[in-house]
């Protein structure tokens, strides 16, 4: 499959899965790479779609195609809706997952990628706080300089990046799937059963 956009794993592959809005960063994104590519070997990939109702992004899509030049290390993709069996391969075949957005709610990516044990650097912004704990499920940072140190940390060290990746996907299981709505509710239930003791699950 990624071969198929010319991508090859004989690099470490850095991805982003957003769309082109400016609120995600992807001018950003690129330059952050480019620090990290004057020094370790590394390719970029930027995949994401445009909204039909945000009139921005085509011209998004335009500045990062221009910004990214005739870099052979950087991959822009536009992917068209319901392409999750795609991004699924993109995600499981890279080495660090990015989310450098300058403003989120709950990023559904960030937690995509740590499901998947994959390492992920991500902004201190919004709710991604809530699923990225700092040097324990992935690195959070500030700034393109914070990123792009961010990533050279993980890229030198794969050991430590691994292990954030596996205490990624725990944190996900404990708190971000459907299980653990059951296991709130059954302790809702078992409290109002037993209001006379105390209740652990």
């Amino acid at each position: 499959m990624l071969a198929k956009y010319g991508i090859y794993k004989d690099k470490p592959i850095i991805t982003q899965v957003s769309r082109f809005d400016y609120l995600k960063d992807p001018i950003g994104v690129i330059q952050a790479f480019e620090m990290v590519r004057s020094s370790m070997e590394c390719q970029l990939i930027f995949a994401g779609g445009t909204a039909s109702d945000d009139p921005e992004s085509e011209k998004v899509l335009a500045e990062v195609l221009e910004r990214s030049g005739n870099n052979p290390d950087i991959h822009i993709l536009l992917i068209p809706p319901g392409s999750d069996i795609e991004i699924n391969a993109l995600q499981r075949a890279s080495t660090i997952i990015l989310q450098k957005s300058l403003r989120e709610g709950f990023a559904l990516t960030v937690s995509e990628a740590l499901w998947k044990a994959k390492p992920v650097v991500a902004s201190a912004v919004g709710g991604i706080p809530l699923q990225v704990i700092n040097r324990f499920t992935g690195l959070l940072s500030h700034g393109i300089e914070g990123t792009a140190y961010a990533i050279r940390q993980l890229l030198a060290n794969p050991d430590y990046a691994r292990w954030l990746g596996e205490n990624g996907r725990k944190h996900v299981r404990h708190n971000f799937l459907i299980t653990r709505h059951l296991r709130d509710y059954l302790l809702v239930f078992l409290a109002l059963e037993h209001p006379e003791d105390i209740v652990r699950f």
